[in-house]
Formats: structure tokens, sequence, C-alpha cells
């Protein structure tokens, strides 16, 4: 057995080590939000078609409820975006702990990988894996016990329905070339062509519409 095997047995990964795997899993988990990401645009895709085409036939209530929806999804997609950045943001902190190890021996503490971290524990689709990744950093020095930001997290789950309601005029307006959401109100209903059967299949699609981006939203 060799001394570099030695010494793992004895006292665990060394620095180095430590990082390429922290690396590794920050680039495992920015690949899965891409994936969400693509999903959600593809999901939202096809509710903007059949939001249009509710718009079109005067189902006001319909498309409203489908509007909504894409709102959420729009902020749901950036908070994405803005995770996986913050990802990055980490990945370069600790390339530039892998320099300071060179030079000092050993992991230096890191407020803003700490504040990077912290912010990423809110975000379900990857609260496990940083809380798991922020306890071997706490335990390898880079930083200090994380904070419980729960309760943070469910204000700002409250602040994008606010939000979300605030926009969903303006989606509308924008969606459907100005004949809904116009100055923040939706006029009166549209006049409307269709048959009973043809109501009923459409409120069918935009029910399966609207599922399939609540699923995206809380996968």
């Amino acid at each position: 057995m060799s001394m570099k095997s030695i010494n793992r047995f004895l006292y665990g990964p060394t620095p180095e080590e430590k990082v390429r795997a922290w690396q590794q899993k920050l680039r495992t988990e920015q690949r899965q939000l891409d994936k969400e990401i693509r999903q959600l645009d593809t999901a939202t895709a096809k509710a903007r078609t059949t939001l249009k085409q509710l718009a079109t036939k005067g189902d006001v209530k319909s498309a409203r409820i489908l509007a909504k929806e894409v709102v959420r999804s729009n902020k749901q997609k950036d908070r994405l975006h803005v995770s996986k950045a913050r990802l990055g943001s980490i990945g370069v902190q600790l390339q530039h702990q892998m320099a300071m190890v060179k030079v000092t021996g050993s992991l230096q503490k890191s407020t803003e990988i700490m504040k990077l971290s912290n912010s990423l524990v809110k975000l379900p689709q990857i609260s496990a894996v940083m809380r798991e990744m922020s306890m071997e950093m706490t335990k390898a020095g880079i930083m200090e016990e994380m904070l419980d930001e729960t309760l943070e997290g469910l204000d700002e789950d409250e602040e994008l329905e606010e939000e979300a309601d605030e926009e969903v005029e303006k989606v509308l307006f924008e969606l459907t070339d100005g004949k809904l959401g116009q100055a923040g109100k939706v006029g009166g209903e549209l006049p409307s062509t269709e048959d009973a059967e043809e109501e009923d299949e459409q409120d069918r699609e935009m029910e399966r519409m609207r599922q399939q981006l609540q699923a995206h939203l809380s996968s």
C-alpha cells in the first residue's frame, strides 16, 4: 500500500480531492437544472399555444387561469437560471480554494461560498445536495454552520404568487395580441362561436396544460 493510500485511509481525502468531488457534484446539478429548464420551455410553449386558442374562442376565464401558470413557469425558469449561475460561482470559488491549498496546504474559510450555499438550499431541486455539500464544507473549514432560512423561502413563494397575479394581465395582453388583459384589466367576454362540446374539449386541454406546468413547477 502506497503512502498516499495510507494517508487517505488514516486522514480521509486530501483538500484537493475534496474540492474535485464538490466540483463534480456542482456540474451534475447544473446539468440537472438545464434539463428542468428545457422541460419548462417545452411545457410553457404548449401552454402559450393553448392560451391563444382560448383567447380566440373568447374563453377569458380559462385563459386567465392558464396565463397565471405561464407566469409562474417563467418565474421558476428565471430562478433556475439564477441558481445555475450560483452553482457556477461556487465552482469558481472552489477553484480559488484549490490554488490556495498549494500555498497554505489547507482550505480557507469563504463567506462567499457560504452565502451562495445558503441561497441555493432554498431551491427544492438541489436542496438535499447543497445541504450535504455544506456540511462537508463546514467540516473542511470552508464555511460555518448553515443558517436555517426555510421561513424566508416561504416568504419568497408568497411574493412569487403576488407577482404572478400582477403580471397575468400583461401576459394575456402580449400572448393574445392585445385581445385580453389590456391596461391591467380584462375586458368583457369576447364573442364565442364554439358549441358546448368544443368548450368541454377546450376545458380539458386547458386543464391538461395547467397540470403539466404545475408538475414541472413542483418537481
